[in-house]
């Protein structure tokens, strides 16, 4: 089985813009290894969350190829691309992007239910156990801190236990305590089920956990 779990080849994305075509990613060239954390860095408007998207297939490269876990995800449809995300990944927004009408413990167990699994309330309570939040499992999104609304969706995305976890700026939203608070769960969620952390970040504390620093300047790899 080979090492490298992410692998870009001269990717590319171009969006539509009011202009005209707007050209985001310029050929990004760039292999992660199984296990390793890699943080993305770089000023606003670099292409640092487009590449993170890209990589998570919830953006679709104009050019070049995009592998995970050597599949080619370019190749793939919707639905498989969703089927994929499901079982490989968890996605980490700096929004939270958590499901208001639903409780902690709901918003944890989705991605389990949608799969099909049969203790996913179970699994659910355990992640939001290992994230410090059981005893507000029942609370909504609303009844909820920053901090703890970042928490759950932490949990929701380790849930599945995903061999890669991507981050986007999971510490951007939050004050300096709960962002310091946020970025041991999220090392800590690597370390026990063995992902692959992908994140982007401006927060120089967090990058420099990272094995691995790639910076981005203009849609390209500085």
């Amino acid at each position: 089985m080979t090492d490298v779990v992410m692998a870009l080849k001269d990717a590319q994305l171009t969006l539509a813009g009011n202009a005209g075509p707007v050209e985001i990613l310029k050929g990004i060239t760039l292999a992660v290894n199984r296990g390793e954390t890699l943080g993305l860095v770089g000023p606003s408007g670099s292409g640092k969350s487009s590449l993170l998207m890209l990589m998570g297939g919830l953006e679709r490269a104009s050019g070049g190829s995009v592998f995970a876990l050597g599949q080619d995800i370019t190749a793939m449809d919707e639905d498989g691309l969703a089927r994929f995300r499901r079982g490989n990944m968890g996605v980490v927004f700096q929004s939270f992007h958590l499901i208001p009408t639903m409780t902690a413990l709901e918003n944890v167990a989705v991605p389990l239910e949608l799969a099909g699994v049969r203790d996913a309330f179970a699994r659910a309570r355990t992640e939001l156990q290992a994230v410090g939040l059981a005893f507000r499992a029942d609370h909504y999104p609303s009844q909820l801190s920053g901090g703890e609304q970042q928490r759950v969706a932490l949990a929701r995305a380790a849930v599945g236990r995903p061999s890669i976890l991507l981050a986007d700026e999971p510490t951007g939203n939050l004050d300096t305590a709960n962002g310091a608070a946020i970025m041991e769960l999220l090392f800590s969620l690597r370390d026990r089920h063995g992902a692959t952390l992908i994140l982007v970040t401006h927060a120089p504390e967090l990058a420099g956990r990272c094995d691995r620093i790639v910076r981005l300047a203009d849609g390209r790899v500085a």
